[in-house]
């Protein structure tokens, strides 16, 4: 009897490791993996000298659901690993955008096609000429959601919003490079693995949301971006179908 106990100590010290190791490494994906996407886009980007298959508005996108995921964290904790990779993409989508502009302003602009931030002009928003704009709609975009987060984090209701806001922002990451396939009718200059990778992880997330028990909005948040990448996916074969 004595055996058979201490066998079973063991298995469950066995079991218990093994659990520990999984949901460290479930971590570290969530942490990283939500990046990765990012890479081969940036690589093609770079070698083929423009960005213009890329719609920065995919990095508007990410920048504002993880500065509203940051500040939701203030008013209603929850995984780590998810706050982490909020800081990390914010970071990652600060180098597309310099990436991309640097790319773009490879000429120099004529004075007259110049647009800028302090121009504050709605109808050419995001879609400024230098990247020093888009960084100082950055600061403005984090102050504004930090005062109000500062005021009324003793708000249910606030941070309930905030949390369902960035994570309804970010279920549609994927839709303005969507929009801008369909524009061109080509997919041209986007990254197929980036579109790929966005679907193997927002699957894993999706399921890990669900095995988590985390809240709705996550769940909700990752099965409408799988849908969208899924679209995408139908884009880059119907659109090839017809370049043949």
């Amino acid at each position: 009897y004595n055996e058979y106990k201490s066998y079973l100590s063991i298995m469950t010290a066995g079991e218990e490791i093994f659990v520990a190791m999984v949901t460290f490494v479930a971590s570290c994906f969530m942490v990283f993996g939500g990046v990765i996407p990012y890479i081969p886009q940036y690589l093609q980007i770079v070698k083929e000298k423009s960005s213009e298959g890329f719609s920065l508005k995919v990095c508007l996108v990410l920048l504002v659901a993880n500065i509203l995921r940051i500040a939701f964290w203030f008013g209603k904790f929850y995984e780590l690993p998810l706050l982490v990779q909020s800081f990390l993409m914010i970071a990652v989508m600060i180098a597309m955008l310099e990436l991309c502009l640097r790319m773009k302003n490879q000429a120099n602009l004529p004075p007259s096609s110049v647009k800028r931030f302090t121009d504050f002009n709605p109808s050419e928003f995001w879609s400024w000429s230098y990247f020093s704009d888009f960084l100082q709609c950055l600061v403005v975009m984090g102050l504004v959601t930090g005062l109000a987060t500062y005021l009324f984090v003793e708000s249910g209701m606030f941070v309930e919003s905030i949390g369902t806001l960035s994570l309804m922002t970010e279920s549609t990451l994927a839709l303005p490079q969507f929009i801008k396939n369909y524009q061109s009718r080509s997919t041209k200059g986007m990254s197929v693995k980036m579109v790929l990778l966005w679907f193997i992880g927002d699957s894993f997330k999706t399921l890990y949301f669900l095995v988590r028990a985390s809240p709705f909005q996550f769940v909700l948040c990752g099965s409408t971006q799988t849908l969208i990448d899924i679209l995408i996916l139908y884009q880059v074969i119907s659109y090839d179908k017809v370049r043949e």
